[in-house]
């Protein structure tokens, strides 16, 4: 873009005048003056590299399968290696609650997850299942205050670096002696451990995208230009999301393998797999570095206690972050519970979950990516492509408490695992879209620690109500159906807009403010004379 400040003449005779201390004043107020309105018109921060924005990918790739594989399906299975072998039950391993024939070996991991066998006191008992879910509980609750102290400093500061570098250390560490020490008790400080730091380095993470989208855009531009910023932030969220379910099909397939050793063997073999997850983890601390670039020093007055706090002050993210909440919660509650009840209940091969698994994880590789289009077709925004995702969980989890007690067909599940594969990965990208553009430019660390605990704590609840009633696809389903129907209405029925957010957090001004008042008036006083910025294309003394 040419300036509109208009330059000093140094031609022929003038080259003396110009060199006079009065006319290089002016040229360094005329400077800073063309600096102001380059921020006025968003273009003082430099885009994102391609390196940085694959940088972002690749974390996703790395650590989306923590809260989708690891916690909810790795844990649990290697916590029911080291309790004690569940008793034969009076219909033998051969056979099912339901008559179904099984595999002994099938049914024996089944028992062994869902089996009330480890004593917490002389009255209560908890499953493998039911005790991740309560170290994920505690996880969570530690997590609180560790937020609210990182908060500040994700925003202020040079700290976000070492705050990411360091919550990524951390999960990795308590993710390599998962089958070392054989008893219960020890999984609860690595499944604390994991979740509080998973859970603050994906708020580094999804600042990052706030930041690149701030890069690509600017602060503050006008209302005709926010269509771009959403083509920009949906097309990077969207991309991410499908790194990370590229990710995740990997560790479940891995996971699937190792499950094939013999019996004697499966402790070592998912010990095996926590060590990859940990390492695959370990290399996304890359993205770490290609951000490195975009970290800055925000010297913005802003009092630290308050910072965490401040969301409260914006009722378009706190919708959001309810809507993150809810999509968490639905999505989890479908996914446990429907895994929990093809293996219990309908006794479905092993290979047919690996297949189930591959559907759901790969599918919106092609499925998400195919969306785009349509959403710019019909220019969708944010909350309709969550609708879009809430309607389609809402679909199968009717559908299968409908049919709750019949025999499922092979092709109905794949064919309801590709939807609801792909209504999770609506959810998260356009629930993270939704979030940040609600957040204001110098918040986006605080209102990211927000979007991700949310997003723990609703997977934890949706994880822990199919846990506690495993195999009862009518509970778990029912739950999630009306969950899905509360985020419906909430989004329908709820003011609640991207474009709304985007205003109430600054990202976007008005077009009366575009033609009544251009550009911004900040005075600049130096040596004596005061110089505003340009208004109408004129510098003013």
């Amino acid at each position: 873009m040419s300036s509109p400040v208009p330059r000093p003449l140094r031609d022929n005779g003038e080259d003396d005048i110009a060199n006079t201390p009065d006319v290089q004043n002016m040229a360094m107020k005329m400077e800073r003056a063309e600096k102001a309105y380059m921020k006025y018109e968003g273009q003082q921060e430099g885009k994102p590299a391609g390196l940085e924005v694959w940088g972002w990918y690749l974390y996703e790739f790395c650590s989306y399968f923590v809260h989708s594989v690891l916690i909810p399906i790795v844990f649990p299975l290697i916590i029911s290696q080291v309790v004690s072998r569940p008793p034969e039950p009076e219909q033998g391993w051969s056979k099912n609650s339901r008559g179904f024939v099984c595999t002994q070996k099938e049914m024996k991991q089944y028992q062994s997850l869902t089996l009330r066998s480890i004593k917490i006191s002389n009255s209560t008992r908890l499953s493998p299942l039911e005790w991740t879910s309560l170290s994920w509980a505690i996880g969570l609750i530690v997590a609180a205050p560790v937020l609210g102290f990182v908060s500040f400093r994700l925003d202020r500061g040079r700290q976000q670096l070492f705050i990411a570098a360091s919550s990524i250390a951390v999960g990795v560490v308590f993710c390599l002696p998962a089958g070392f020490f054989k008893t219960v008790w020890i999984f609860l400080p690595y499944i604390v451990a994991i979740v509080a730091a998973h859970t603050i380095a994906r708020s580094c993470h999804t600042r990052h995208l706030g930041l690149m989208v701030r890069g690509f855009t600017g602060p503050n531009i006008p209302e005709r230009q926010f269509p771009t910023r959403r083509a920009i932030s949906g097309w990077f969220s969207l991309y991410g999301t499908v790194a990370g379910c590229a990710g995740s099909a990997i560790i479940a397939a891995f996971t699937y393998h190792m499950l094939r050793e013999s019996p004697d063997e499966e402790l070592l073999s998912l010990w095996v797999v926590s060590i990859f997850s940990g390492l695959m983890w370990l290399v996304g601390i890359f993205h770490v570095v290609t951000s490195a670039a975009r970290i800055f020093k925000d010297d913005t007055p802003s009092q630290s206690r308050s910072h965490a706090l401040s969301i409260f002050k914006y009722p378009h993210a706190i919708e959001s972050l309810a809507g993150v909440f809810l999509s968490s919660f639905t999505t989890m509650c479908i996914f446990t519970g429907g895994v929990l009840f093809l293996v219990g209940q309908l006794c479905l091969k092993p290979t047919f979950l690996l297949y189930f698994w591959f559907i759901y994880f790969i599918f919106p590789l092609f499925s998400l990516p195919l969306l785009q289009p349509l959403q710019h077709l019909i220019k969708a925004d944010a909350v309709k492509m969550q609708l879009l995702g809430f309607f389609i969980s809402a679909a199968t989890t009717g559908v299968g408490f409908y049919y709750k007690g019949s025999n499922w067909k092979r092709h109905s599940v794949l064919f309801f695992a590709a939807a609801q594969g792909t209504s999770t990965g609506l959810l998260h990208a356009f629930g993270r879209v939704l979030l940040l553009d609600c957040s204001p430019p110098g918040k986006e660390g605080a209102f990211s620690l927000w979007f991700s605990w949310m997003k723990v704590l609703g997977a934890f609840a949706g994880f822990t109500v199919a846990s506690v009633v495993p195999g009862n696809i009518g509970t778990s389903f029912g739950t999630a159906f009306f969950t899905a129907l509360l985020g419906i209405v909430m989004l329908i029925f709820g003011n609640l807009s991207d474009f709304g957010g985007a205003v109430a957090a600054g990202h976007v001004r008005s077009s009366d403010d575009d033609s009544e008042k251009g550009s911004p008036k900040h005075s600049m006083d130096h040596g004596g004379m005061q110089v505003k910025e340009l208004e109408h294309g004129e510098l003013t003394p």
